[in-house]
């Protein structure tokens, strides 16, 4: 009798637990996609925070990077449980900032004026100041990997969202977009030689919301020496 509840139990545990493993969503709906500029949500609980100024070496530039307060990890005191606040925003390594960034403040070195970087609603990831450009054209250039659509249509915007790369000079002016919308950018990589920014990005060609081995990539340059940064497709395969 127990064997034959053992053969008849194992079956209902697998379907019970495949029936609550969560389905991965998928990165894109296509029905009418939202754009996040203006969220149809608005998070009331949210509190904005502003990170102290980093100066990226050799710039004339302060940056502000702003977020939200989090709760991060928790401590107990007896029977009590209470979450601690985090105040910071991003980190700063040598020409890099990272985090979950919504935006970023610029102001400039003897100046009292402070700017924003966008009025848009992104969620920027890293920002990337491209030293060695400016060492050789005196272009202090800016690159950005953020998400600034709700792809996935959750209301809100978030890493699950498509990835896009953005430009801009130091001062947060010319805040370009250089990927194509719907499409998942890959990775990039600046030849010093050539003061060309190389990317590759990803296009759901079933359109099944999903970024998988048989959609097709694709390869861009832009020409950062030029006034206006312009993407050029190349076809290396």
């Amino acid at each position: 009798m127990k064997s034959f509840l053992r053969i008849i139990t194992l079956p209902l545990v697998v379907l019970f637990l495949s029936c609550n493993k969560e389905k991965e969503k998928p990165k894109v709906i296509y029905e009418n996609p939202v754009k996040t500029e203006k969220p149809a949500k608005t998070d009331t609980i949210s509190v904005t925070v502003v990170d102290l100024p980093v100066q990226m070496y050799g710039t004339n530039f302060l940056l502000f990077p702003v977020g939200e307060l989090r709760s991060v990890g928790s401590s107990y005191d007896g029977a009590s449980k209470s979450s601690q606040l985090s105040y910071k925003v991003s980190n700063y390594s040598e020409f890099q900032l990272t985090g979950f960034i919504r935006n970023i403040k610029f102001q400039q070195v003897g100046k009292d004026s402070i700017t924003s970087l966008t009025d848009k609603n992104v969620l920027i990831q890293s920002v990337t100041y491209l030293k060695s450009v400016a060492d050789k054209t005196k272009q202090q250039i800016l690159v950005y990997e953020l998400e600034d659509m709700d792809t996935n249509k959750d209301i809100r915007l978030d890493d699950h969202d498509i990835k896009s790369l953005y430009l801009s000079d130091i001062s947060g002016n010319r805040f370009t977009k250089i990927s194509v919308d719907f499409h998942e950018l890959v990775d990039w990589n600046l030849v010093e030689s050539l003061n060309r920014l190389y990317y590759r990005t990803i296009e759901d060609t079933n359109k099944n919301g999903a970024f998988e081995k048989n959609d097709k990539l694709h390869y861009y340059y832009v020409d950062l020496t030029r006034k206006e940064w312009a993407s050029i497709e190349y076809f290396p395969d």
